[in-house]
């Protein structure tokens, strides 16, 4: 099996080598438990490192805001986007309305922007945010004002946009957005994981950080639980050392 290295320091080390070629890895976890970066880092480590190209799909952050993070680890977007391997592309969000109804036109966009770069990555952050673009608001047996996650509609979208690229042979990262105090939630809506070919859980309990691939089709990957750290160079996972289940609480 063919493996894209993800330039991610010590991730190769628990995945065999890397993501398999044309897969779709979920990548979740609670708020500052690093996804965005995660998500960067592969881009820009592709572009930098291996001379492929790749898009960063964004939803919720401005662009000014990833340029920032971007800044922040001292990695020169100016000059991969100048040269056609890294892009930035932030999807236009007007009303739930009209992004539900234009969301086959924006995957016709992304995979336009692909085919053009001859993009071999692209990062999705996150599906969260296009989640709640579709939630309904209802009022629980209490009063109290709940939203409700549209999920047929979320994994049909999600479904949409992966088979797209597996056919373009496309590696790509989603990220999705948990509960910090459920150790063992690995998407927002709990039909991402069931789409996709691999998924990695981050988890932050101050002042520890630590990474668990829950699953990564095709691939004999660590089921430990692995310190992760976040420095003024990226993330970097340790192989070799294991945090102990029950202590991620």
């Amino acid at each position: 099996m063919q493996r894209v290295p993800t330039g991610i320091p010590g991730l190769d080390s628990i995945t065999q080598g890397g993501f398999p070629k044309g897969s779709t890895i979920l990548v979740s976890g609670g708020a500052g438990t690093g996804k965005t970066i995660f998500a960067l880092q592969y881009i820009y480590a592709g572009a930098a490192l291996y001379n492929e190209p790749g898009v960063f799909v964004t939803f919720e952050e401005s662009s000014k805001n990833i340029l920032w993070n971007l800044q922040n680890f001292g990695w020169d977007y100016a000059s991969l986007n100048k040269q056609g391997l890294m892009k930035i592309y932030r999807v236009s969000i007007e009303s739930p309305e009209k992004f539900a109804n234009t969301w086959n036109d924006q995957v016709d966009n992304i995979i336009t922007m692909v085919k053009e770069m001859g993009a071999q990555r692209v990062a999705l952050d996150s599906i969260t945010a296009l989640g709640m673009m579709l939630a309904e608001r209802v009022t629980d047996k209490d009063g109290a004002e709940l939203w409700i996650g549209n999920t047929l509609a979320v994994r049909t979208m999600i479904k949409t946009l992966s088979d797209r690229l597996k056919e373009l042979d496309v590696t790509s990262i989603f990220t999705s957005g948990t509960k910090e105090d459920k150790k063992t939630e690995f998407s927002s809506f709990g039909v991402e994981e069931f789409i996709v070919d691999g998924v990695i859980r981050l988890y932050y309990i101050p002042p520890r950080r630590a990474l668990f691939v829950r699953k990564m089709r095709g691939t004999n990957h660590s089921h430990r639980v692995h310190p992760m750290t976040i420095s003024e160079k990226g993330i970097e996972v340790h192989p070799n050392d294991e945090i102990l289940w029950e202590a991620l609480k």
